[in-house]
């Protein structure tokens, strides 16, 4: 067979089983560039997204994710400014318009002490979102601590954790509630607070514990260890960072729960007080005029709902992009 002539346009590349190919240089050029991610605006792709940049990606695109954050974003809106959209004071009551109706300036009515509706309501969410985030972060920053530390550490530490958290898990959350705060008469937020994060951390922990004791085992983490790595550069810089997103998932879908437990034990008397506002002591003060004046009842148990639907539905968007096996 007689010799081809050289070809400088051509190219030779290996096939990668020890061959070679040959082949022309537009395509040995379109080998050497880098190539795009499947939406054309990634990085090349050999180099996989990250675990967060790839959530991310998946939650710009989720409609769930895009009404629940603008649900959450009017909520911590108003809940910082609440005179931006309510004028009016929430301590100010007029007996005279006790059980009203809606009417010009009022568009909730008013509840059976003569209150406007409208502004407890907007201003009540400061409450309620103020309780709730303080109580997931202090619970998630608990939790994790501990639930974390016994996961990678083990051993007696860990057997004594899990034994505590069996203890935790089996006291009832309404009638600890009812039985703990019952003898707490101060008006502010903080024994509230402090109750959820109390009975709430041993969640968190459990779930921390397991997402450590999973991450420590990977190959990285074994490396780092076999390199010489501390145990708090092994935490800190290999295993937090991939154990951490089941909590945070958990962490928001609680703090839904959280806004609910709060309105809960104010209804009963046992959780805020007034003159503090809350969703919880509005609907328990309109539940005796519910045929009279159900307006009273409805707007703030209206806007309690929202609220915790709202958090449950982030929370929800939030597991299936942090899910890999949701993919």
């Amino acid at each position: 067979m007689p010799d081809e002539p050289y070809e400088p346009e051509r190219a030779m590349a290996g096939t990668g089983m020890g061959g070679q190919m040959d082949l022309a240089a537009s395509e040995a050029v379109t080998l050497e560039k880098p190539l795009r991610g499947p939406d054309g605006a990634g990085g090349p792709a050999g180099k996989p997204r990250s675990l967060w940049s790839d959530a991310w990606h998946d939650l710009r695109r989720n409609p769930v994710f895009i009404v629940s954050g603008l649900v959450i974003l009017f909520l911590a809106v108003i809940s910082l400014w609440p005179s931006l959209i309510a004028s009016g004071n929430p301590l100010h009551c007029d007996l005279a318009k006790a059980q009203e109706g809606s009417g010009p300036g009022h568009p909730f009515g008013f509840n059976g002490q003569g209150c406007d509706v409208y502004t407890r309501t907007v201003y009540g969410a400061r409450t309620s979102v103020a309780v709730g985030v303080c109580a997931t972060l202090g619970v998630a920053v608990l939790g994790s601590v501990l639930g974390g530390l016994a996961g990678f550490f083990g051993g007696v530490w860990d057997s004594i954790l899990s034994r505590v958290t069996d203890v935790f898990f089996a006291i009832p959350v309404v009638l600890g509630g009812l039985v703990l705060l019952s003898v707490v008469t101060s008006n502010s937020i903080w024994p509230v607070i402090g109750f959820m994060v109390l009975l709430g951390w041993p969640q968190i922990s459990r779930i921390a514990r397991g997402s450590v004791i999973t991450a420590k085992q990977n190959d990285y983490v074994q490396a780092a260890r076999a390199l010489g790595a501390s145990n708090s550069r092994m935490l800190l810089r290999h295993i937090a960072p991939n154990a951490v997103a089941p909590v945070i998932v958990v962490a928001t879908i609680a703090l839904g729960t959280y806004i609910a437990l709060e309105a809960t034990l104010s209804y009963l008397g046992v959780g805020l007080k007034p003159p503090s506002v809350s969703w919880g002591i509005d609907i328990s003060a309109a539940s005796p005029y519910i045929r009279n004046a159900p307006h009273a009842l409805l707007w703030p148990s209206g806007a309690l709902a929202l609220t915790v639907l709202a958090f449950i539905m982030l929370g929800d968007a939030v597991r299936d992009a942090l899910d890999p096996k949701l993919r």
